[in-house]
């Protein structure tokens, strides 16, 4: 049996690790990563990478063998000018079941809100202890939403006014949400898989502060994000 179809071209079996891609460009701060990601025994780094080019290029070299990473683990600043926001960008259009968790020394709103805007499923500083981030990235690569409260306090605007943007992608989910639709409703009608309607649907929850589909519409209503 296995225990979930792989987000990026990789079945996991059940009992195997959950695959992890490392995106950081300082080498030290990767060997820690890793070392403190590697003590857990379910957990494995697969790959390296300094740069968003590294970055894609391990995750379609891994998912020509069938061993794609489960989630990245991403850095804000990269090597060669790049970020991790632009590297999440890019990963979100090859690769859009792919979750990616920014693990930053950075806990700027601006930065917060730019990484949910490009499709990181969640937030982590680098302070967090070794239990919270094992932890964060077990839950990345099942799917889930990520971001501690008190960053979630402010990057999504209880005192600030900002909030995080909605993809166009996003925007158009919640408007077949409003219109009752199941995530295999939606996922035939907008050409893309049910996993990659319910990561939209962690970002849409996670950016409007809601807990279920109906306080999504709700919300995305009240914020005229969608009409009706």
């Amino acid at each position: 049996m296995t225990d979930k179809t792989g987000m990026a071209g990789h079945v996991r079996q059940r009992g195997e690790p959950i695959r992890i891609l490392l995106v950081d460009d300082h080498p030290v701060v990767r060997a820690g990563l890793r070392a403190v990601l590697e003590s857990a025994d379910h957990l494995k780094v697969v790959a390296e990478a300094s740069t968003a080019a590294e970055a894609l290029a391990a995750v379609d070299r891994l998912n020509s063998h069938d061993d794609g990473p489960d989630v990245v683990v991403m850095d804000i600043e990269l090597g060669e000018g790049t970020t991790g926001i632009e590297a999440t960008e890019s990963l979100g259009r090859s690769h859009p079941e792919l979750p990616v968790l920014i693990v930053s020394t950075y806990g700027a709103v601006s930065d917060v809100q730019a990484a949910l805007a490009a499709g990181a499923l969640g937030y982590l500083l680098k302070d967090a202890s070794p239990d919270q981030l094992r932890d964060a990235v077990v839950k990345a690569a099942a799917g889930t939403w990520i971001l501690p409260a008190d960053l979630a306090r402010r990057a999504l605007g209880s005192g600030g006014g900002q909030e995080p943007a909605l993809s166009p992608r996003e925007i158009d989910i919640l408007e077949q949400l409003a219109l009752g639709r199941t995530n295999q409703q939606i996922a035939a009608g907008l050409f893309i898989s049910q996993a990659t309607v319910k990561t939209h649907l962690n970002h849409i929850f996670g950016k409007l502060g809601v807990g279920n589909r109906t306080e999504a519409v709700t919300a995305a209503r009240a914020r005229r994000l969608i009409r009706g």
